[in-house]
């Protein structure tokens, strides 16, 4: 018979376990603090241990730090009430086999139950990594679709595994990408990126491999390529789907055999680089379409993420609102402080087909107008009110500005948000580049 230990503070929570799974013909017994349940873990055998992670005294999180060193072939699933993506990449990281949210879906649990009973102990125990670096803020969600990333991504920081993440543009692959790297043991080395769609081929070619054709020439950046740059980082390969068939075979044999031949190289060079990829479009269409290698298809598919688009886990919405709109605050010097529930309800209900990049967007067009501390509907963008909305305040109108008053006072709120980034100004304010150049002259605005 099955023997499960439930250590949990929360005696209502024990009852509710035991007696859920003993119907279903497991031997439950529970303790109701860490050291407890350590010391009945140490006293007889069991078969599972499922443990919440905060609780008065020890906590969870070094009660699995124990189970590991003692008796590491002994599986545990965590519990908590606090979803975020500290808690779940510590529990995974530190040699969990699951993580379950409370309240407690039942089903849930079962599951991940399920898998323990009915796996085989090789496939319980990994690598343990020992120290989480980073609070990886830009990544918040509560939704079971990002409750799963983050245990992938605790999952991928216990050893080198190259990773492939998937998802729409604009849902946070750059930011997946860093907490894969910030959660490892190498994170004090460099985390580098290189988009595959921002250059031609012979280009992108140089920028990823290096050359050696001319030692006495370009940057020291240029000549040693991103690969080399990375180091024993990490290197993310953004829109990957945009290589070459040429370039597409060179990455293979780089992800094979951690070895590419720079431009104008004799020798090949070795890497001790961990390879993190993404692509914003459906890699199985474009294999179906004879654009995108097979073979590297399916190296890309040992380990991957997906990440779900916005739309999908609209119960994150109020909580990356918050998050993002203290990021805005920091970047425009504003102070937003609260935001109407109307206002909320809007960017709840949106579908964001841009998805995380598109909410943030919107915010701060909203933020840097807002002539207070407060964010409502008369200052979301027209595709998100449905149109019709007035854009100004009643005492904004008052003050007799006109238009063009009022486009220049924006356009000089964007600049100043974006430090003078014209490339993400002329994307907030929805521009041509050379339409702000005219209007940044017609204005006279001057960098300060």
């Amino acid at each position: 018979m099955t023997r499960i230990l439930v250590i949990d503070d929360e005696q209502a929570s024990c009852r509710t376990l035991k007696l859920h799974f003993e119907g279903r013909g497991f031997q439950v017994e529970t303790a109701g603090a860490a050291e407890e349940g350590l010391a009945l873990i140490l006293a007889e055998p069991y078969d599972l241990v499922i443990s919440d992670i905060r609780m008065p005294g020890r906590d969870g999180l070094s009660l699995l730090k124990d189970i590991q060193d003692q008796i590491p072939e002994l599986p545990v699933i965590m519990i908590t009430a606090f979803q975020d993506l500290d808690s779940t990449v510590a529990a995974m990281h530190g040699g969990a086999v699951d993580y379950v949210s409370k309240p407690i879906d039942l089903e849930v649990l079962e599951a991940a139950v399920d898998k323990v009973v009915t796996s085989s102990p090789d496939q319980l125990s990994d690598d343990i990594i020992l120290s989480l670096n980073d609070k990886s803020e830009a990544i918040v969600g509560r939704s079971s679709g990002m409750q799963e990333v983050f245990k992938q991504i605790g999952i991928a920081s216990r050893n080198r595994v190259n990773v492939f993440i998937d998802g729409e543009p604009g849902t946070g692959k750059t930011a997946v990408a860093k907490a894969i790297h910030n959660a490892r043991f190498h994170s004090d080395q460099p985390f580098v990126t290189i988009n595959c769609s921002s250059s031609t081929e012979v280009f992108l070619e140089r920028e990823l491999f290096g050359h050696e054709e001319d030692n006495h020439s370009g940057a020291e950046e240029e000549r040693l390529g991103k690969v080399g740059l990375a180091g024993e980082g990490t290197l993310f390969i953004d829109k990957v789907n945009s290589l070459s068939p040429r370039l597409q075979d060179k990455l293979m044999r780089l992800l094979r055999e951690n070895e590419y031949t720079p431009l104008g190289a004799t020798r090949p060079l070795q890497t001790g680089c961990r390879f993190v990829l993404a692509s914003d479009i459906d890699l199985v269409d474009e294999v179906a379409a004879g654009r995108f290698s097979k073979d590297l298809f399916y190296s890309l598919g040992v380990f991957s993420i997906f990440i779900p688009p916005l739309r999908d886990r609209k119960e994150d919405i109020p909580l990356l609102v918050e998050r993002l709109i203290t990021k805005i605050n920091k970047e425009a010097c504003k102070n937003i402080t609260r935001i109407q529930s109307d206002c909320m309800g809007l960017l709840v209900d949106y579908d964001w087909t841009g998805n995380v990049r598109q909410l943030e967007n919107a915010l701060m067009k909203a933020v840097v107008v807002a002539p207070g501390d407060v964010l409502n509907v008369s200052l979301l963008p027209e595709e998100i009110t449905g149109g019709g909305k007035v854009p100004f305040s009643d005492s904004e109108l008052a003050l007799g500005k006109t238009l063009k008053d009022l486009e220049c006072e924006h356009i000089h709120a964007v600049l100043t948000a974006t430090g003078w980034h014209k490339g993400k100004a002329c994307e907030i304010l929805g521009i041509s580049r050379p339409r702000l150049d005219r209007r940044i002259a017609e204005f006279g605005f001057v960098r300060d």
